[in-house]
């Protein structure tokens, strides 16, 4: 009996070592004494841990819903009732909120004078250097100092020949640019350039795509501009002027029109040669983007002159992408096959190859009040939100990562890769649009995060990694864009602060000696001898209207909007009319949406969103790219 005693008595004193343990270094702080241990814990698992027991906590990370099917509704952005108790996690740093609200609360006039004066000259700079060196040619190699036209050596060069058509195309795609900085005199001769030595009767191979957006598009806003005086700048004419931008728009769009022709489904071709049509060895697959973007320019042009024939070929694209979209979510994929209407690409989201086909959904309803275009786009709107949206599910409150909409299978919804490309910055301006502003500024929070890291936008950025996939920048415009919609829906001084950030990255990391070049490394700052025509046409224009309070844009009465390429548009009624014959839905809009809200009506004061919520929220994106 006695080796039970020792074996008890062994036991026992085991059970007290391990009590005295776990009371020392378990407790043993709470108690004062001073060990040479750091006891550290994550705050935001703390407040889930305390949260775990109700029945309302839900894992929100974005890491568990990478293979997780969930239930659509939980997808969604639910509404926080106004008794909803704010759970931020951060709440336990208030002391450091001072900070931020020093630093965001205001933006002093003279600093705001200073800042458009400074976008003004980042415009000039590269416009006078193309000017100087690059045209006729259609780009500016701002390292070199020269100019860049298609690559006729190696037609496969479609990232060079898709975009070039040895057509000008920086000049063209500046033209109203011009006209926002008020530079009338230099906006009347870039006009007469363009009407005496732009031809498009050119054996240039161009993507139907961008020859629409750049070309057509900036030659209609500049003809209305000219030839309107109630829109926005006034009575701008040029004397002896006989539309000749309207013609050399309606030449460009004749020319695309065989992208139409001979495709099963009614989807065009990508590619167009502009003396010959369609080659020969063209490909039978297209994006959903390119496809689905052609229908505010080619619905104005039809408008303008009369004639149904582009408006209606336009339309008959979009029909046909929508009616391929899954039954079972809502969405559509990425890449199809014009002539069998199958799928080639099932990915599903916001940024390339689908970006600009949801906003034209709801900009051509602006524009033409065609019932139809808002019912598709409020569908897709819903389908995004419910399937593509991850984190917690209210923006600006609550346990989880914050929001982020992903890239996932048409089909079943389930997460296809782990990146975002940078063109998805675009979709907070949308929702400007469309009236949900906190969305928006969720997402454009997230966005300028990651320009504050890298200073700049890499094209990939891999969410899980919190790392670029794809590591160059060309100048892109749409966080800009998005920053210049959130400031005119909110008028709050954090997006100036936000716009400087990013004209100050602009000026330190891409400017070189006759302009500003593609960043090649968002890391290592190296460089690619290129300035995109949309540098001018967009990310020079939107800095320069950020900061332009008293912009003609902005006290005009008449409203406006922007085309996918950043050219100005008037909300026209005469766009609301067809001269011919009903092919298209006749219904009559019932309900306005919010079109350009720097012309409309502001957002009410209380429905703005102060500088607390925009301080917790940048320091709780801040940490997750891992900033601080």
């Amino acid at each position: 009996m006695q080796w039970r005693s020792i074996v008890v008595g062994l036991f026992v004193l085991r059970v007290v070592l391990n009590c005295a343990v776990w009371l020392v270094f378990g407790l043993g702080p709470s108690w004062g004494f001073d060990f040479p241990i750091k006891f550290t814990f994550n705050l935001h698992k703390f407040e889930l841990l305390k949260n775990e027991d109700q029945d309302t906590a839900k894992p929100n990370q974005w890491s568990q819903h990478m293979y997780e099917d969930r239930h659509p509704q939980a997808k969604t952005c639910s509404k926080i009732s106004e008794n909803s108790p704010k759970k931020f996690y951060l709440s336990f740093f208030r002391d450091g909120r001072d900070e931020y609200d020093k630093k965001y609360s205001s933006f002093p006039d003279a600093l705001k004078v200073k800042m458009r004066g400074r976008a003004r000259d980042m415009f000039y700079f590269g416009y006078d250097n193309y000017m100087k060196f690059a045209f006729p040619e259609d780009e500016l190699n701002p390292i070199a100092c020269e100019g860049r036209g298609p690559d006729v050596l190696n037609p496969s060069n479609i990232n060079i020949n898709d975009v070039l058509g040895n057509y000008s195309l920086t000049l063209i795609d500046a033209l109203d640019t011009l006209l926002v900085l008020g530079n009338v005199t230099e906006f009347h001769r870039a006009v007469k350039l363009v009407i005496d030595t732009v031809s498009f009767d050119k054996d240039s191979t161009v993507q139907v795509f961008e020859a629409n957006i750049r070309i057509l598009g900036s030659l209609i806003s500049a003809h209305i501009l000219l030839t309107d005086p109630r829109h926005p700048f006034g009575d701008v004419g040029l004397k002896d002027y006989d539309n000749e931008l309207l013609h050399l728009a309606h030449d460009l769009a004749v020319r695309l029109l065989p992208a139409f022709e001979n495709t099963s489904t009614g989807i065009p071709y990508p590619r167009v040669n502009l003396k010959k049509g369609v080659p020969p060895d063209s490909i039978n697959e297209t994006c959903t983007a390119g496809a689905g973007s052609l229908l505010v320019e080619f619905g104005i042009l039809s408008r303008l002159i009369g004639d149904s024939t582009f408006e209606w070929v336009a339309r008959r694209a979009v029909r046909a992408l929508w009616n391929l979209r899954s039954n079972e979510t809502g969405l559509l994929g990425n890449v199809v096959n014009i002539q069998t209407g199958q799928w080639v690409g099932r990915q599903s989201g916001l940024g390339a190859g689908m970006d600009s086909f949801y906003e034209y959904l709801l900009k051509s309803y602006i524009l033409f009040g065609e019932k139809e275009d808002y019912r598709m786009f409020t569908a897709a709107y819903e389908s995004i939100q419910s399937h593509l949206r991850r984190g917690r599910e209210a923006c600006n409150e609550g346990e989880g990562d914050p929001p982020l909409y992903v890239n996932v299978n048409m089909f079943n919804g389930q997460i296809m890769n782990t990146w975002i490309d940078s063109l998805q910055a675009f979709f907070p301006g949308l929702q400007v649009l469309n009236g949900d502003v906190e969305n928006a500024i969720c997402l454009h929070a997230f966005y300028y995060a990651i320009w504050k890291r890298f200073g700049a936008l890499p094209e990939r950025y891999n969410w899980q990694l919190q790392a670029p996939d794809v590591l160059f920048y060309p100048l892109r415009p749409e966080l800009v864009e998005s920053t210049y919609l959130l400031y005119q829906a909110t008028k709050n001084p954090f997006y100036l602060h936000v716009g400087m950030d990013i004209l100050e990255s602009l000026e330190k990391n891409t400017k070189v000696r006759c302009g500003y070049a593609t960043l090649h490394h968002v890391v290592d700052k190296s460089k690619e001898d290129r300035m995109e025509s949309f540098f001018l046409s967009e990310t020079c224009k939107y800095l320069y209207l950020l900061f332009d309070e008293n912009n003609p844009l902005h006290k005009s009465e008449n409203k406006h909007i922007f085309t996918t390429e950043g050219h100005v548009v008037p909300i026209d009624q005469r766009f609301r009319q067809k001269s011919w014959n009903e092919q298209f839905s006749s219904e009559e809009p019932q309900k306005e949406p919010q079109a350009n809200i720097s012309n409309c009506e502001r957002i009410p004061e209380e429905r703005r969103f102060g500088l607390p919520l925009k301080s917790v929220y940048m320091r709780q994106i801040d940490q997750m790219v891992g900033l601080y």
